[in-house]
């Protein structure tokens, strides 16, 4: 299952072959990896080789490594093949439009897929959120962690684990932007307005609605935070 390595790039290329078994399944959430010396011997690298590589995998939240205890995995397939993706995005922060334009793309289509998928459950959770979010802006409270989380139900909902990962990435590449924007009260006011139309869409089971009430909340937020750069609509 797992080879020999090149010298030059050994770290990298024990990096990619963890990372690929899992991506493919044979290494699963909660499965131990050998020991370092094992792994040491069966990659042909130094055993300070194999904790670089371990360590950048811990980095992607993929392995972790428990005092006296060995290393396990932490992630799924899925997250396997997202979290490189959602770490490159957290190293660049310089283009927000670009980063919000990628939003606009994925987030209306992930409301339609939640006024499909979600169970009872799941929309009484979020109506709950919206309960808080209006208690918050009430009592001059801030709405930032609830309103993230809020996108995250959301984004749960939807039932595909790729997007989900992809969003929450997204969402917090957006943490700052969303903060300024959400400390004007009347901000804060037609954020709850734009979650509520979202809602009642999901909870009618109206997927089109949906996503349609996303990309028009999303574009209330453009408008505000870009009003001389407005991001291109895909929709």
């Amino acid at each position: 299952m797992l080879k020999a390595v090149e010298k030059k790039r050994a770290y990298e290329d024990i990096v990619n072959q963890i990372r690929t078994l899992i991506a493919q399944g044979k290494l699963k959430t909660g499965d131990q990896l050998p020991s370092e010396r094992e792994l040491s011997e069966t990659f042909k690298v130094s055993r300070a080789t194999v904790r670089e590589a371990i360590r950048a995998l811990e980095s992607m939240n993929l392995l972790q490594s428990r005092q006296g205890n060995g290393t396990y995995v932490l992630a799924t397939s899925e997250e396997a093949l997202i979290q490189p993706l959602a770490k490159a995005l957290f190293t660049e922060r310089d283009d927000l439009l670009d980063i919000f334009a990628i939003r606009k793309i994925i987030e209306p289509y992930i409301a339609q897929l939640a006024a499909r998928n979600a169970t009872s459950e799941e929309i009484a959770n979020l109506e709950k959120i919206l309960q808080k979010q209006k208690a918050c802006l009430e009592s001059g409270e801030s709405t930032v962690e609830v309103d993230t989380a809020f996108h995250n139900a959301m984004a749960k909902m939807a039932k595909n684990r790729v997007m989900e990962r992809l969003l929450l990435a997204l969402v917090d590449l957006m943490k700052e932007t969303r903060e300024e924007y959400l400390m004007n009260e009347q901000r804060a006011q037609k954020s709850l307005e734009g979650h509520l139309q979202v809602f009642f869409a999901i909870k009618n089971r109206e997927s089109k609605a949906a996503c349609k009430a996303m990309l028009g909340h999303l574009e209330e937020v453009e408008s505000v935070v870009f009003p001389k750069k407005r991001v291109k609509s895909y929709n």
